[in-house]
């Protein structure tokens, strides 16, 4: 049964619509791993244990009749705690939202619901989502799989954490500037950002809502092939036969490649090699609307976070962390015209990297320029927090500011990632070419 805490959620759903994996006995073992985990109470903010049982009974009765509402059908997972779940605290990683308790599901969780999914949970995450790097010091900090000392990566910190220990099969995360790509990468999985628009975010707590997506971290392209079709409720497209053969693929050489730590660099020139040695053509191609977007991220991000948040934390700043409540009050000096110049102004350059970018298959780069750090460092040192979460999120925010989907990959070098940024609303074409690239990196 152990076994079971290190498969994925396509490969349990397999096993359970073979008969050799019951849905009770699963979500019992995933349950008394968490309850057992010395890390657990850092990763789950709260444990749904009767929901969990009354879900996987269900789906166990519907396994045994032959009736099975799809591939996932009891198969248990973890929720970042930014979806509202009724009759359990949503509370965003905040004493500022503290005791908040939704009375609905959000609409996410419900198509899951629908599908048979088994929620195991709520997971920890950065303070109203608004770090790349998973330091939560008012609530709590889940642990790096490859350093106990170090973070997890952020805002989806607790979802990728919860996979990479064994406490889930998979986990729904959220991606503003970056919070799925980098825990996943950072705890060696698979995350994928979706393009904003395309899976619903209502129930889900907003920090930017205009980038805003939603997005699942996994232990393989297949899993998040199958966890996406459960969100938008439909088949999960079709990924056999995929391959490298005759793929273009750019390497994105604007900033992204700038201050590249030695692993990270070393994880994504080898990775690029065994790229392109299944078939694909890697061109080196520059994009300076790339650098202007980066430029515009303060009044985008900051502007509309401090907009949706200001008034909530000015009402008791004292229960935030500091450097996170710093960078929301980063956006209270943008007046409305700047922010409605910067988008119009994001819009033109999202057009000029769509036609700079239209002969490729798929838009290449490191996810993390950086490793995961040390939590205690982070909390000691200001100017270290202010500069390691800014570069944690560079590379992973061309996809935001660009409106893409993109997904990130292990490279096999612990907390290395390789991102593909594939076109707005191409979830599907760019599941199919990371299917075949996971394949030539593993």
């Amino acid at each position: 049964m152990q076994d079971w805490l290190k498969m994925g959620v396509a490969d349990l759903g397999r096993g359970i619509a073979a008969g050799e994996i019951d849905v009770v006995s699963l979500t019992e073992t995933y349950l008394d791993a968490i309850d057992a985990h010395p890390a657990g109470p850092r990763i789950y903010s709260a444990v749904t244990c009767d929901r969990a049982r009354a879900e996987a009974a269900a789906a166990a009765a519907r396994a045994k009749a032959g009736q099975r509402r799809g591939p996932l059908d009891g198969v248990p997972i973890s929720w970042k705690d930014l979806f509202d779940s009724a009759g359990t605290a949503t509370e965003v990683g905040s004493r500022l939202l503290q005791g908040r308790v939704p009375d609905r599901d959000a609409e996410v969780l419900r198509r899951a619901t629908a599908a048979g999914m088994v929620c195991l949970g709520k997971t920890h995450m950065s303070e109203l989502a608004f770090s790349g790097l998973g330091l939560n010091p008012m609530t709590a900090t889940p642990p790096c799989i490859n350093d106990a000392d170090a973070v997890a990566g952020g805002s989806s910190s607790g979802s990728a954490a919860s996979i990479a220990h064994g406490l889930a099969a998979g986990s729904i995360g959220s991606d503003t500037g970056g919070s799925v790509r980098v825990p996943a990468a950072w705890n060696d999985l698979v995350g994928l950002k979706t393009t904003a628009g395309r899976v619903p975010v209502g129930g889900s707590v907003p920090l930017a809502a205009r980038f805003d997506t939603v997005g699942p971290l996994a232990r393989s392209v297949e899993d998040a092939a199958l966890l996406l079709a459960v969100l938008e409720a439909r088949r999960a497209p079709d990924l056999r036969g995929a391959s490298l053969r005759g793929m273009r693929f750019a390497a994105l050489q604007s900033a992204v490649m700038d201050d590249l730590r030695e692993a990270p660099a070393r994880a994504y020139d080898a990775a690029s090699e065994r790229l392109k040695a299944a078939g694909a053509t890697i061109t080196p191609v520059t994009a300076p609307e790339v650098d202007e977007a980066m430029s515009l991220a303060a009044v985008l991000f900051s502007g509309e976070a401090y907009g949706t948040w200001g008034k909530v934390i000015e009402a008791d700043p004292d229960l935030m962390f500091g450097p996170i409540r710093d960078r929301f009050r980063g956006g209270q000096s943008f007046s409305a015209p700047e922010f409605v110049a910067a988008w119009q102004r994001l819009d033109s350059l999202r057009a000029v990297w769509a036609q700079r970018m239209a002969g490729y298959d798929a838009v290449l780069m490191p996810t993390a320029p950086n490793l995961p750090p040390n939590a205690q460092r982070l909390l000691e040192d200001g100017d270290y927090y202010v500069t390691e979460n800014l570069l944690t999120l560079r590379n992973t925010r061309v996809g935001n500011l660009m409106g893409l989907a993109a997904i990130t990959l292990p490279t096999g070098v612990p907390s290395c990632g390789i991102m593909l940024c594939g076109q707005a609303m191409g979830e599907d074409r760019l599941l199919r070419i990371a299917k075949a690239a996971e394949a030539a990196l593993r």
